[in-house]
């Protein structure tokens, strides 16, 4: 079991290494990036120390999950960032959007403001709602 000071010390060192880096985006037709699907990154709760990451298709399809100790961790654990989770990528990202996407981790404290999101998020339900109905 870690302290919890050096938890603190190690989501400060991860979030300085990946600093500064964009948001992933696979674009192999080289269409203009606001034209391309989002796949969401959002914490989807928990409690401190087990949080549920999530990656939600803009069409409401679920791509991946984490569980994660801390927030800080998601956008990297998820491939959000630039170089980061390429398995992800290749094992769930491409094969659902082929023709390209491009990502968005959208924190905590805006999830419930953010439209895109919020829009996706309905479409999950809705599709979970039918596979209920007989």
């Amino acid at each position: 079991m870690t302290t919890k000071q050096a938890e603190q010390q190690y989501l400060a060192e991860h979030q300085r290494a990946y600093a500064g880096r964009a948001f992933a985006v696979w674009n192999p037709h080289n269409v203009p990036v606001s034209q391309l699907p989002v796949i969401y990154g959002f914490n989807n709760g928990g409690s401190d120390g087990w949080f549920a990451a999530l990656s939600l298709a803009e069409d409401g399809t679920q791509l991946g999950g984490h569980a994660c100790s801390a927030e800080g961790y998601m956008p990297a654990d998820l491939g959000m960032l630039e170089g980061t989770a390429e398995y992800r990528h290749e094992g769930d990202y491409r094969p659902h959007y082929p023709d390209g996407y491009r990502m968005e981790f959208v924190p905590s404290g805006q999830i419930e403001t953010h439209a895109g999101l919020q829009a996706s998020i309905a479409k999950a339900n809705q599709a979970g709602a039918a596979k209920e109905k007989p």
